[in-house]
C-alpha cells in the first residue's frame, strides 16, 4: 500500500487538487487501484452544486490520472514529469457524493519511453461511475 505521504512524494500536486488518497495495489508497467474518500469539505462543492453536492466528472477523470502518475512513476520513469495528452471515451455513469469512496483502476494500454496510454474506471461500492482512456507524455522537462 502507497499512502498519501508516499503519494506526495511521487505527485507535485497538492490541496486542493490532490485527488489520491492511497494506493492499495500496482502491478508496475500493468495497473493500479486506488481511493479517493470524497469529503463534504471539498472546495469543489461549493459550487458545484449549491444544495446538491456532485463531485464534478473532470476531477475523477483527474483522479484516475493522478493514479496514473503513480504506477508510471513505480515503474521506471521517476524523477520526471508527467503530462496529459489526451482524454478520450470519458463517460460519467452515475453522480459522486459526499461520503462516497472511489475506488480508482487503472491499466496500462501502451507504456513507452515518453508516451503512456491508460484505460481508467472509477467505482463507487459495485456501481460503475465512470470511465476513460487516456494519453500522457512523459518528460524531463516542465512545460
Amino acid at each position: 500500500m502507497i499512502d498519501v505521504k508516499e503519494i506526495m512524494k511521487v505527485l507535485p500536486h497538492r490541496y486542493p487538487f490532490l485527488m489520491l488518497d492511497r494506493v492499495v495495489e500496482i502491478e508496475e508497467g500493468k495497473r493500479a487501484v486506488g481511493i479517493k474518500n470524497v469529503t463534504v469539505n471539498e472546495p469543489f462543492f461549493q459550487g458545484h452544486f449549491p444544495g446538491n453536492p456532485i463531485m464534478p466528472g473532470v476531477l475523477i477523470v483527474e483522479a484516475l490520472a493522478h493514479l496514473s502518475g503513480v504506477l508510471a512513476f513505480k515503474s521506471g520513469v521517476a524523477g520526471r514529469a508527467t503530462y496529459f495528452l489526451s482524454i478520450e471515451k470519458a463517460k460519467f455513469r452515475k453522480p459522486v457524493v459526499p461520503g462516497d469512496q472511489v475506488r480508482l483502476e487503472v491499466n496500462v494500454l501502451r507504456g513507452r519511453e515518453t508516451i503512456w496510454r491508460f484505460a481508467g474506471t472509477a467505482h463507487v461500492g459495485d456501481k460503475l461511475v465512470a470511465e476513460a482512456e487516456f494519453t500522457a507524455m512523459v518528460t524531463d522537462k516542465e512545460l
